[in-house]
């Protein structure tokens, strides 16, 4: 009888990106499947070690990972790591991912990395509170759970502790859902891209 807790996986050789301890890494795929990935990261060019990856599992288990010729990208956890000559081989379960990355409803330059934590919007002199849905470099994903009447273009000021994020933001798209909440997309506004080493780019390349 086939156990059902083991996933069929497809030996591919594909390359891609491992976002850990707030940097980007090529990674080699040796397996995957619809629960999680094998891949292997030459330590010679990415000048880390098993010591270097054990020490950034203490802060975080999860990574971002993005394998642009099959359009996936989302967060993981690492489940197992070891050694093979010259090679980190690390094991991880999907948590979050994507299977559309490239083609998303809403064009984006940048990865956006899934993530819900509180934040504050001022418009015409009132805050507001929200959650966010997802933040990327470039700009944030926000929803607010009562109508508020926004503009395409419209500047506004945010608060978002989590990253340590303070300033302005444009307005790029927004829409008002059956609940009476608003969803928001927003771009930075004077504000240096390098202030969220936590979050990946991935598609710069």
């Amino acid at each position: 009888m086939i156990n059902s807790r083991q996933y069929f996986r497809e030996i591919f050789s594909l390359s891609g990106l491992l976002f850990i301890g707030n940097a980007e890494h090529e990674m080699q795929v040796k397996n995957l499947s619809i629960s999680g990935i094998l891949v292997a990261i030459d330590t010679s060019a990415n000048l880390v070690d098993v010591r270097d990856v054990f020490l950034l599992l203490k802060q975080s288990s999860f990574v971002d990972i993005y394998i642009k010729s099959l359009n996936l990208a989302g967060e993981a956890e690492i489940v197992r790591v070891e050694m093979e000559d010259e090679h980190i081989l690390i094991g991880m379960e999907f948590k979050q991912i994507s299977y559309d990355a490239d083609n998303l409803l809403y064009k984006r330059k940048s990865y956006r990395k899934n993530m819900a934590a509180p934040g504050q919007f001022l418009i015409k002199e009132t805050f507001y509170y929200f959650m966010t849905r997802n933040v990327s470099v470039d700009g944030i994903m926000i929803y607010i759970n009562q109508f508020v009447e926004v503009k395409v273009g419209m500047v506004t000021e945010f608060k978002f502790d989590k990253l340590h994020l303070y300033g302005e933001s444009r307005i790029v798209w927004f829409e008002h859902d059956a609940d009476g909440g608003t969803l928001i997309g927003m771009e930075y506004q004077h504000m240096e891209k390098s202030s969220l080493p936590s979050i990946p780019r991935f598609y710069h390349r």
